[in-house]
């Protein structure tokens, strides 16, 4: 506790309140002799030093406040996939960063969906990861406590590279903005308490170590079925065309023949008989 006051005390006073204590030493150091003349310092130093000793308290208190929200949720929250929903300008600047709004919705596998509003600096880098639509953070179930996980969600996003190296394989995957295998291997870290900054080395853990290691592989292998280039589809050619032999001619006895029946039949008149059999007759 005293020591986050004096750090945030130090904080005050670096940027700006150094003019309550100045005010003050320089009045004391004139002596009695120009008190009556500069008696307006005395007041002045004194109040923005006050205001110097609270602004630090509020700094110190919020520190405490924003530690123990964190611890509670490293011990009972939920890592989860945040959804950007929108992202919308404001009308006021932080350190020449304009401030922007965020709106992310929640899944929190067994519990309620909830969706919140994020006010934050629109530095370059976290554009860029904001623009993946995706964050990483902590949730706490059934409640809409969270916080942010911008390392992970940086490596979500594909910022900056997610590479395992595999000693059995002798080789180095990139997994850089692969959303699901990324998520499934810091969710097997967090539940087995292996912390996620920077460069981890989970040798000495072999369970650990093989439930990593089967997602790099699957990811690895989903990443070259995918880079693979489609195959050709089989050439049909055409079946071979069947050969039908021709009709057998049909003779002018044959002819005849058909023509009588088609007239012991009644299937036609004696006049249709005649005509038919004088055309048979002149083809000859």
């Amino acid at each position: 506790m005293l020591g986050r006051y004096i750090k945030a005390q130090l904080t005050v006073l670096l940027f700006g309140g150094l003019v309550g204590p100045i005010f003050l030493i320089v009045y004391f150091a004139l002596g009695p002799f120009a008190r009556p003349y500069i008696g307006w310092m005395f007041w002045t130093g004194l109040l923005i030093t006050a205001a110097d000793v609270l602004a630090a308290l509020w700094l110190t208190n919020a520190g405490i406040k924003s530690s123990a929200r964190h611890e509670e949720l490293n011990q009972r929250g939920v890592l989860v996939l945040a959804q950007i929903t929108g992202i919308s300008d404001t009308n006021w600047f932080v350190n020449d960063q304009q401030m922007i709004k965020v709106n992310l919705h929640f899944d929190v596998p067994g519990y309620q969906g909830f969706d919140t509003q994020e006010s934050m600096a629109s530095s370059p880098t976290r554009m860029q990861i904001l623009n993946s639509h995706k964050l990483v953070a902590l949730v706490e179930p059934g409640t809409q406590k969270y916080e942010i996980d911008w390392n992970a969600s940086a490596l979500i996003a594909g910022v900056v590279p997610a590479q395992f190296t595999l000693a059995e394989d002798n080789k180095t995957y990139d997994l850089r903005g692969q959303a699901g295998p990324l998520m499934e291997i810091m969710q097997i870290l967090r539940a087995n308490g292996v912390p996620m900054n920077g460069t981890i080395d989970i040798r000495s853990n072999p369970v650990v170590r093989q439930q990593v290691m089967d997602v790099v592989r699957r990811a690895a292998a989903g990443q070259q079925a995918a880079a693979a280039p489609p195959q050709a589809a089989p050439v049909q050619t055409a079946p071979p065309p069947v050969y039908a032999p021709p009709a057998p001619e049909v003779t002018t006895a044959q002819r005849l023949q058909e023509l009588e029946t088609l007239r012991a039949t009644g299937s036609i008149t004696e006049a249709e008989y005649t005509t038919k059999r004088q055309q048979i007759l002149a083809d000859l």
